[in-house]
Parts: C-alpha cells; sequence; structure tokens
C-alpha cells in the first residue's frame, strides 16, 4: 500500500543481521493498560542491553534507530553499551509523535493530512511538548484556524496517543505508525535526504540540556544525525522542554547513568 518492495527473513540468530547498515531496535515488553513507558524501564533495559550487545559484534558500523521504550531512556542506554558515536544512535520519537498531531489536526480540521506539519519535541511518552507554534496547515498556523481550548485538546491527545492505542488494543502497543515513522527514518539516511525531522537526538548543551537523549528537530542523512535545529522557544515551551529531560535524567540514574 505504501509502495515499497522488500524481502523479509525470518531468524533468532543475531548473526544473520551481520554487516546490516541499520538497525531498527523495536525489542522489548510491550506496554500494558495502565503501564506508563517508565514502568518498563529495568525490565527492557536488560532486553536492549543484550540487543546492543550483539549489534556491537556484528554490525558495528550500522546506524540504529531505537524505538523500544522507555525510548529516550533506551536510545541512551543503547549508544552506551554499542560504545557508537552520538550522531548513529538515535530514537525514534518525535518523528510518530508529530505524525499523531498532524492527524488530529486533519480531523479537527477536515483538511489533507498532506497539509499538515507538526513539531513535538521533548521525551517520547507523557512529558512530551507539542509546539503549536510551529504546527501549520499549508503554511497557516494552526493558531489561526482552531480555538486554544481546542488546540490544547489536540495536545492532550497527542501526548496520551500510544496510551490510547493501548486502551484499544488491549492485548498489545502500536506497531503500524512506528512501523511507517521508522521506514521514513531509514530513507532520510539511506537515501541521505538531509530531512529535518523531531528525533531522539544525543544533545550537548542545546535547549540548555546536556549529555541525555531528547526529542528535538535534526537534520536526518547519510551521516545519521548531521545537525540539531536549536529552535527559538519561548519561556513556556523551553521550560516544558526542560522538565521533560529532568524527569529522564533522574530515570537514568536507575540504569546506573
Amino acid at each position: 500500500m505504501r509502495g515499497y518492495n522488500a524481502k523479509v527473513t525470518g531468524t533468532n540468530d543475531y548473526k544473520d543481521f551481520e554487516g546490516a547498515d541499520i538497525v531498527i531496535v523495536t525489542a522489548g515488553l510491550p506496554r500494558k493498560p495502565g503501564m506508563t513507558r517508565e514502568d518498563l524501564l529495568n525490565m527492557n533495559a536488560q532486553i536492549v542491553g543484550t540487543v546492543a550487545q550483539n549489534v556491537k559484534k556484528f554490525c558495528p558500523k550500522a546506524f540504529v534507530i531505537v524505538v523500544s521504550n522507555p525510548l529516550d531512556l533506551m536510545t541512551f542506554h543503547m549508544m552506551k553499551v554499542t560504545g557508537f558515536p552520538t550522531n548513529r544512535v538515535f530514537g525514534q520519537a518525535g518523528v510518530l509523535d508529530s505524525i499523531r498531531f498532524r492527524a488530529f489536526v486533519a480531523m479537527e480540521l477536515g483538511v489533507a493530512m498532506s497539509d499538515t506539519q507538526a513539531m513535538v519535541l521533548g521525551g517520547h511518552g507523557d512529558t512530551m511538548v507539542p509546539l503549536p507554534r510551529y504546527s501549520t496547515v499549508a503554511g497557516i498556523p494552526i493558531g489561526e484556524l482552531i480555538s486554544a481550548e481546542r488546540i490544547k485538546a489536540i495536545s492532550d491527545r497527542c501526548a496520551d496517543g500510544g496510551g490510547e492505542i493501548v486502551r484499544l488494543l488491549k492485548t498489545g502497543s502500536a506497531y503500524y505508525a512506528p512501523a511507517a515513522a521508522s521506514v521514513d527514518m531509514c530513507r532520510a539516511v539511506l537515501l541521505d535526504e538531509k530531512k529535518v525531522l523531531p528525533a531522539s537526538a544525543y544533545l550537548t548543551g542545546q535547549y540548555g540540556i546536556k549529555d541525555m537523549y531528547i526529542g528535538v528537530p535534526v537534520v536526518l542523512g547519510a551521516g545519521g544525525v548531521e545537525k540539531i535545529l536549536d529552535l527559538k522557544l519561548d519561556a513556556t515551551e523551553l521550560g516544558s522542554l526542560q522538565k521533560s529531560a529532568s524527569t529522564y535524567k533522574e530515570h537514568l540514574k536507575i540504569l546506573g547513568y
């Protein structure tokens, strides 16, 4: 339906991905109703750590896209265990969250989703930071088309988007949208598209945040995360982003970082 041609091989042997250019890591236990992404931390850290060791062993030159939850924490864990440069390890985060925000805006206005653009930063979870000011419909800021009350409702629904799907499925978590978003990220790297996407990237002082992964706009190309875009955020937006980061900073201590 999306026009892709692919050959799929199933395996339980890590050696079968030897020499891979890109590894997409989805390994981990799925969220269950009532479970936050953070609840998964200790359980999934061990699983992702094992994957990381094998990625390092069998494909030491690969780019790694992390989808496992808690996303930002598992991306950091992947980078530490593999020892790969930070530009080669990044997480899905806002790529998926922004698509959800765009979908909700399109549904609200009854317009084509392809005409919408959105930017969602911060942690991939309850602390994400939708930026309505940077979200548009055919170039028109959504603030001129949607009331502040409805924008807040859309932002809240976006933050709970994963939980909403978990509650609907009851026995699993989201899979189609994360898969589609992962393919878009792969294309950006393999085809050197220099695509601007919000992804979980390692910050070194941008937005006043250092030594951790969090969702920010990046340029994704043949070098992986080639550039982090430092948007001019107002005090409220920056405060929300830094608060999101501080939450994950505390969780990193649980992992021993």
